[in-house]
C-alpha cells in the first residue's frame, strides 16, 4: 500500500539564522562547486532549497512530487538539486510563503473529517470507496498506516459533491463498504504513478515506473531478459516519502507500493508491456561493459527525440490507458506475452468513484 514517512502539516513562522535573518532572506549558496555553481544556473541541495522556501522536509518532498518545485539530477548522478532560478520564481509568486504551504498542507482522517464537518467514520467510508484519494501516508509506532489527504483536494470535493457529506449513504457505497472494499492504497499508487510518469519522457524510466508496482515474480513474468529486469530495478524511482525507523517498517512500506488485487496487477502488466516496447525501440538495455549512462537525457542516443506523453487518468486517482495508435494483432500479441492466450482482454478499471 503506501509509505510516506513524515506528515506534511502547515508550518508556522520562519527559520531564523544565527545572523538574525530569516531563511528566505539568506544570501545565495556560494559553497556549491563545479559548473552548476556558476552564474544564474546555480543549484542548491534539496535541504537548502526547502529551508529557503520555508518548508519542512516532508512538505518539500510532497511539493516536488506534485510538480510545484522543479528539481534536476546532477550530470554525474546523485541527489536531486534545485536551480536558484526556480527558488527565485517560487518566492516571487503572490502570497509566498503561505500560498506554497497551503498547496502542500495535508490532513489525517480526524482533521479531514473536522474540516468537512462530518464524522471520522463517514470520512473513512468516503475514502475507502474512492471519493477522496490519499496523497501520502506514514507508519505510526504500531506500524499502522496513517493516510494523509491534500486539504486543497478535500475542500474541492466538498464544494463539488456536498450531498455525499450528509444524509443517507448511497446504496452503492454501502455495498462496497459492507463487502470490505478499500481503494485507498490502490488510489495512492495510481496517483503516485501518474505523477512520476508526468515528470519523465525517458522510455526506460517510464517503464521502470510501471515495473515498480510489480513484485519480482510478476516482473519476471513480463520481462524475461535478466539484463532488462536489472536495468528496470536500478532505474525505478525511489520509494515513498519519509524514512521508516526499522527494517520491518521499511518492508511494510515497500509492500504497500505493490499492486495487490488481480485486476490491478494485470493492468500494471499490460501497461508495462506497452512502455517496454517503446523503451526497446528507443535503445537496448545496457549490458555488462556498456558505458552508456543508465538513464536520463544523456542516455538517449543523439538525434532521438522523446516527446513527453500525456499522463492519462493516473494523476487523478484512476488508471491511465496506454497511448498510441492500435495496430492489427496487437491485442492478441499482448495477451500472448501476458500468458493469457486468446482470452478476452481485461477492461481497465473505471473511475474510483
Amino acid at each position: 500500500m503506501n509509505a510516506t514517512g513524515t506528515t506534511c502539516g502547515r508550518t508556522t513562522g520562519t527559520y531564523a539564522t544565527r545572523r538574525g535573518r530569516t531563511a528566505g532572506e539568506r544570501a545565495p549558496d556560494r559553497r556549491a562547486v563545479g559548473p552548476a555553481a556558476a552564474g544564474p544556473a546555480a543549484t542548491v541541495a534539496s535541504g537548502r532549497a526547502a529551508q529557503e522556501l520555508g518548508l519542512k522536509r516532508g512538505e518539500f518532498e510532497l511539493a516536488v512530487h506534485l510538480g510545484l518545485i522543479g528539481t534536476e539530477t546532477p550530470p554525474g548522478g546523485g541527489n536531486p538539486r534545485v536551480r536558484r532560478a526556480e527558488i527565485d520564481r517560487i518566492r516571487a509568486t503572490a502570497g509566498f510563503p503561505d500560498s506554497l504551504r497551503d498547496r502542500v498542507r495535508t490532513a489525517g482522517t480526524a482533521e479531514a473529517a473536522a474540516l468537512l464537518g462530518i464524522s471520522p467514520v463517514r470520512f473513512t467510508g468516503l475514502a475507502r470507496v474512492g471519493c477522496v484519494s490519499p496523497v501520502a501516508f506514514y507508519l505510526n509506532r504500531y506500524r499502522a498506516v496513517v493516510w494523509l489527504y491534500l486539504v486543497e483536494e478535500l475542500t474541492a470535493f466538498a464544494a463539488r459533491e456536498p450531498e455525499l457529506l450528509g444524509g443517507r449513504t448511497p446504496d452503492g457505497m454501502r455495498a462496497v463498504l459492507k463487502a470490505g472494499g478499500d481503494r485507498r492504497a490502490r488510489n495512492w499508487r495510481a496517483h503516485r504513478t501518474g505523477r512520476l510518469l508526468s515528470r519523465t519522457a525517458d522510455p526506460w524510466a517510464r517503464a521502470a515506473v510501471r515495473a515498480s508496482a510489480l513484485d519480482p515474480v510478476q516482473l519476471a513474468g513480463v520481462v524475461h531478459d535478466p539484463y532488462e529486469r536489472a536495468y528496470l530495478v536500478r532505474t525505478r524511482p525511489a520509494g515513498a516519502f519519509g524514512r521508516p525507523g526499522s527494517v520491518s517498517g521499511r518492508e511494510a512500506m515497500e509492500q504497500l507500493m505493490l499492486a495487490d488485487e488481480p485486476d490491478e496487477i494485470l493492468w500494471c502488466r499490460v501497461n508495462l508491456v506497452t512502455e517496454l516496447d517503446r523503451a526497446r525501440e528507443s535503445r537496448p538495455a545496457p549490458r555488462p561493459g556498456d558505458d552508456r549512462p543508465r538513464c536520463g537525457p544523456a542516455a538517449v542516443p543523439p538525434g532521438l527525440r522523446v516527446p513527453p506523453r500525456p499522463v492519462g487518468r493516473e494523476g487523478r486517482g484512476g488508471h491511465g490507458r496506454p497511448a498510441g495508435p492500435r495496430r492489427p494483432g496487437l491485442r492478441l500479441r499482448l495477451l500472448s506475452r501476458l500468458g493469457l492466450g486468446t482470452a478476452a482482454p481485461p477492461r481497465p478499471p473505471g473511475r474510483d468513484r
